[in-house]
């Protein structure tokens, strides 16, 4: 089995199908609208539930399962379920959530894989499926479903950050975990990589989420005032 390449061959194609199927879904949406739109949409939201079942067979199925791949807590695991739930439901809190979330964390981990290995191996592909699928999630969600973030958005996501940090942080202290690379940076290269030691980039990156979060809010900002 040959190793991940960053920005390879394999990883642009992965790249080009999520922008070639969020474009579809965008496109149809319009186009066609429901009921093609809704069974799309559920379509993507029962994958995005379907993802940490998979990761856990995948794992097991290579023997490699350890208990930090073992619970659903990563910041993108909460991406993948809040998008899943907006999916399905429209609801503006998740659609929220996985908005800022996804594209101010997941993307990364889109552009920037901790991976190493290769297509057809299925951690490849069910981590482009993860990481894809909610990307195209937030996107849609703003777009085709017009669910837009409300006035106070980024003071919530902040909230809700904190939140993650503080359960997530605790559950790694007590069980000896990684989740959400609170304790120690991924092995690719990464954004935390520019960030300073431990525990240092772990401050730096809610600096980090907060400029994010505002540039991904600047556009609804200007709807808003107008």
């Amino acid at each position: 089995m040959r190793a991940f390449a960053v920005f390879g061959q394999t990883h642009l194609a992965a790249l080009v199908a999520v922008v070639l199927i969020g474009g579809i879904m965008a496109v149809a949406a319009v186009r066609i609208g429901d009921p093609w739109q809704r069974r799309s949409e559920h379509l993507l939201a029962l994958i995005l539930f379907a993802v940490w079942p998979m990761r856990l067979i995948g794992y097991l199925s290579t023997g490699t399962l350890t208990l930090d791949d073992a619970l659903p807590l990563h910041y993108c695991d909460v991406s993948a379920i809040s998008g899943a739930l907006a999916l399905w439901t429209r609801r503006q809190v998740f659609c929220e959530i996985v908005y800022f979330f996804g594209m101010a964390g997941t993307l990364q981990g889109l552009i920037t894989p901790p991976l190493d290995v290769d297509w057809p191996h299925p951690r490849f592909i069910y981590h482009f499926l993860w990481h894809g699928g909610v990307v195209i999630a937030a996107v849609h969600v703003v777009t085709a479903m017009r669910h837009s973030p409300r006035a106070g958005a980024i003071l919530r996501m902040m909230g809700w950050t904190a939140v993650y940090a503080a359960i997530v942080g605790t559950l790694d202290a007590l069980l000896h975990t990684n989740y959400g690379f609170l304790c120690y940076k991924p092995p690719s290269p990464s954004l935390m990589d520019h960030l300073g030691p431990w525990p240092w980039y772990v401050g730096a990156l809610a600096g980090v989420a907060m400029v994010l979060y505002t540039v991904l809010d600047l556009p609804f900002w200007w709807g808003r005032r107008r």
